[in-house]
């Protein structure tokens, strides 16, 4: 059994990862924390976990998690980073869902964080917990940073045609659109049901955090630097990214819709996670609601240099707790798919 501990056990993420874990085979729960809810039930705030989850939030106590054979922080940005440097040490493996150690720069990551890194000499040492790129690097890790939910969607469906070399890289477009719990817990005005129902705005679109994280992860593919356009949009749902994804391919006579489709399939053809649809589909948020599954169509509208993608996924579960559950798996030697295996939600 792996002896998992969470930090930060009270937002969207934590509630997906506590809803996951407890019905993991191979995990045994031992302690979940939050300070402003030290001594609560668990099941109190969250009703779903009655009967699943017995334990009370606790205040961190640093020993009780070093004794730990795996701790999940899903709190906020710059929290991880002030801990996980004694957790190494006591010989623990992390999986931050946070982006503390997603980006690779310390100046990049104190720009678009707004504080300066605690701990930058890990920041090199930290794998990028996307499986489908990283898998050999997670099993070998003893820090993950656990991908952000719009880089997910977006690195998943943009891969295989960087990787071929297929299109030009400058000129890569990436339209995503959210639901609400990717805007988190917290209290906001912008989060109201009075605000986002019936409503629909794009965000951001001079720059979101999660740009040098995409950026950083294509660069990877081709070897250089990329030119990205992401505007990020909130759309009134409650879980789900869809990402259209749009890309000029360098030659209409290199790739046939026939040539794309076999592409991706082969790409992903051993990967658990990964749906390529047939031609022509249309994959919908719905389809991937509760499920660690990223589903992928490709497209190319009037057979022109266009390439467009669309790609979905929970932006709580394969967007970032089902990710993570997966990169422990992977970490710990299990299966997998281990404890990830349930069906997506309809309706």
């Amino acid at each position: 059994m792996v002896k998992v501990g969470i930090v930060g056990g009270t937002g969207y993420t934590g509630v997906e990862l506590l809803r996951l874990l407890a019905a993991h085979p191979e995990v045994e729960l031992a302690l979940i924390t939050s300070r402003s809810e030290a001594g609560l039930p668990v099941a109190e705030m969250f009703p779903n976990l009655r009967g699943h989850v017995d334990l009370e939030f606790s205040v961190p106590d640093p020993a009780a998690l070093a004794a730990c054979d795996v701790v999940f922080f899903a709190t906020p940005n710059g929290v991880a980073m002030q801990s996980v440097p004694e957790l190494l040490g006591a010989g623990v493996k992390v999986i931050d869902l946070a982006a503390d150690f997603r980006l690779k720069d310390t100046e990049e990551w104190a720009q678009w964080y707004g504080q300066p890194h605690a701990c930058p000499q890990l920041l090199d040492e930290a794998v990028y917990g996307l499986p489908e790129v990283n898998r050999v690097a997670i099993s070998e890790a003893r820090l993950i940073a656990n991908p952000g939910c719009y880089p997910t969607a977006v690195q998943l469906g943009l891969l295989p045609l960087l990787e071929k070399g297929l299109v030009d890289t400058g000129r890569l477009i990436a339209d995503c659109k959210s639901g609400v719990s990717g805007a988190g817990r917290k209290a906001a005005v912008s989060a109201l049901l009075c605000e986002t129902s019936e409503n629909f705005k794009a965000y951001c679109v001079a720059g979101h955090r999660h740009w040098p994280e995409i950026r950083q992860g294509l660069n990877a593919a081709v070897e250089g630097d990329v030119g990205l356009t992401f505007v990020p949009h909130l759309t009134p749902m409650l879980r789900g990214i869809h990402a259209t994804l749009y890309a000029t391919l360098l030659s209409t006579d290199s790739a046939t819709d026939a040539d794309l489709q076999v592409l991706y399939e082969q790409r992903y053809t051993n990967e658990p996670f990964v749906d390529v649809l047939p031609t022509g589909s249309h994959p919908e948020t719905r389809s991937v609601k509760g499920a660690n599954t990223c589903r992928i169509a490709i497209h190319r509208p009037q057979g022109a240099d266009t390439v467009v993608i669309l790609s979905v996924i929970d932006n709580l579960v394969k967007g970032a707790a089902g990710q993570a559950v997966q990169n422990m798996n992977i970490l710990c030697g299990l299966p997998e798919t281990t404890g990830l295996t349930g069906i997506a939600l309809v309706p």
